[in-house]
């Protein structure tokens, strides 16, 4: 916005800022986020099931696996499965989803004593039940180059799953896989430290070695080409690849400060409109 006690001429580059926000019970226990169609969705993990968020605001259930249904009706009440990944689709029906379990039996995830090894499941969209078995706390489920990649976080992997209900391991890695995305030839992956008290998680790895970072996969060959590692860093949940001509730059630098374009950011910028989005 023009403003006469502004010194700065202007914000170079596109900036990520928040141009809106919403706020959800803590119970919803948000993980994963996608756009399904025109609309955004994410995995409420508390409620076991996909919500969307209509634009007037909240959010709505609009899938569920049918496990979690009885004859009271569904139990979106207690997080039995920890459905906690979406690979979008064009649509609920063509997309999947994955979870620790699918069932109501035993212990939960998130409780010690609960068993993981070989427990995790995707989840079809279109029928509602397991396409695939025997995965380790599967996360942030991704269709790259046509095919299906998970991370089979407890193994430190990231396979492709068959619609026969097959999984071929792409790559192992150091570390707990979460965080998934493909750009071009490369899916970037990555990697967590395994937090002490749920060690049990995490029978493939070990976690004294595990390390965090980012990871570029070769897609066809699987191999990793290059890595970043944090040497003090600790978890990564997920991962996303923006265009740099929508967004090239954070608020602030990190190593150099720019007083002007941080007053003027802060003290005159005007997010635009949906139509002005739109038509960029």
């Amino acid at each position: 916005m023009p403003r006469r006690d502004l010194t700065s001429k202007g914000i170079a580059g596109n900036v990520l800022m928040p141009a809106g926000a919403r706020f959800l019970p803590g119970s919803t226990y948000l993980h994963d986020l996608a756009m399904i169609g025109p609309e955004l969705h994410g995995s409420a993990v508390g409620e076991n099931a996909i919500v969307a968020f209509p634009a007037l605001g909240g959010s709505q259930r609009v899938w569920w696996p049918s496990c979690i249904e009885g004859d009271a009706g569904a139990d979106f009440g207690l997080n039995h499965l920890q459905l906690n990944g979406i690979a979008a689709g064009k649509s609920l029906a063509e997309s999947c989803f994955t979870a620790s379990k699918d069932d109501l039996v035993g212990a939960r995830p998130g409780q010690i004593e609960f068993a993981v090894e070989g427990r995790g499941v995707i989840f079809s969209g279109a029928t509602r039940l397991p396409m695939t078995r025997g995965l380790t706390r599967p996360h942030s489920p991704r269709f790259v180059s046509d095919a299906l990649w998970v991370a089979n976080s407890g193994f430190g992997s990231v396979v492709s799953c068959g619609q026969d209900g097959s999984v071929e391991i792409v790559a192992r890695l150091r570390g707990w896989t979460r965080g998934l995305c493909a750009i071009g030839n490369l899916a970037i992956v990555g990697t967590s430290r395994i937090i002490p008290r749920f060690r049990a998680y995490a029978p493939g790895l070990e976690p004294d070695r595990c390390v965090c970072g980012l990871h570029a996969v070769d897609i066809k060959s699987g191999r990793v080409v290059a890595s970043l590692v944090w040497p003090a860093g600790n978890q990564i949940f997920a991962i996303e690849a923006v265009p740099s001509r929508m967004i090239d730059r954070l608020p602030f630098d990190g190593f150099r400060r720019m007083p002007g374009a941080e007053q003027t950011l802060f003290y005159a910028w005007q997010a635009g409109s949906r139509n002005d989005v739109r038509r960029n």
